[in-house]
């Protein structure tokens, strides 16, 4: 039985799930929120350390201006509201991605969250935030060259956002779309991939716990044998 370490997730079809009930892209992405909250109680129930959750991509900014307002809005909300449950669960936050860009209230926001659960030792959420994985190599090498450091596969790894983070064991994109969004490309080299054709609200617990229990089956050989 394959032990499961770390969980990525593109969580993908909120507007369209929105437009499915003749309603908002905003709606969606609000009912999706709930969708977030059962997966980490679930994520947790199962004992996995970690959890990638692909919340907005270095592309996504090509979205209208009142989407991204009420998206960071709905973020900031949440971790108002959820942070003391956060610590109850004993769970850590981690942003990757550019956080240079944001507003000074959600850069604050952000950097608190971290502060306050730092110290958790429970499931580690890593949520990403203007994140696409081209930027994310750039920023690696441009670090490397910054200390001097020599441009290897070791180096790099170590330089990336997701340093000191286990490459992720599964990676689930939902919405019916099979293609990985510029989402962690180099750390996915050997994820086992699961393509949902379900709507991000519509992802339930049992489609989950149906894929975490496909992943315990599957012979793993890494390139061997």
């Amino acid at each position: 039985m394959n032990k499961i370490n770390h969980v990525a997730i593109i969580m993908d079809g909120n507007g369209r799930w929105g437009y499915k009930k003749k309603k908002s892209r905003n709606y969606g992405h609000r009912e999706g929120l709930n969708t977030v909250k059962k997966i980490i109680d679930e994520t947790v129930k199962n004992k996995i350390h970690y959890l990638t959750l692909f919340a907005f991509s270095t592309e996504n900014w090509k979205r209208p201006k009142s989407e991204i307002t009420y998206l960071f809005k709905l973020l900031e909300n949440f971790l108002h509201k959820k942070i003391d449950d956060l610590m109850r669960q004993n769970i850590k936050l981690k942003i990757i991605g550019n956080k240079k860009i944001f507003s000074e209230k959600l850069k604050k926001i952000l950097k608190n969250s971290e502060k306050k659960t730092k110290n958790n030792s429970g499931l580690q959420i890593n949520l990403a935030l203007n994140y696409g994985f081209k930027e994310e190599l750039i920023y690696s090498i441009n670090k490397m060259i910054k200390y001097k450091k020599k441009i290897n596969v070791k180096n790099i790894t170590d330089n990336l956002y997701t340093q000191n983070i286990p490459d992720p064991d599964i990676l689930i994109r939902t919405g019916n779309t099979n293609r990985i969004s510029n989402f962690m490309l180099w750390q996915i080299a050997y994820s086992e991939i699961f393509f949902v054709k379900k709507l991000w609200p519509d992802f339930t617990k049992k489609d989950y716990n149906k894929i975490i229990n496909k992943y315990s089956s599957i012979k793993r050989n890494f390139g061997g044998l």
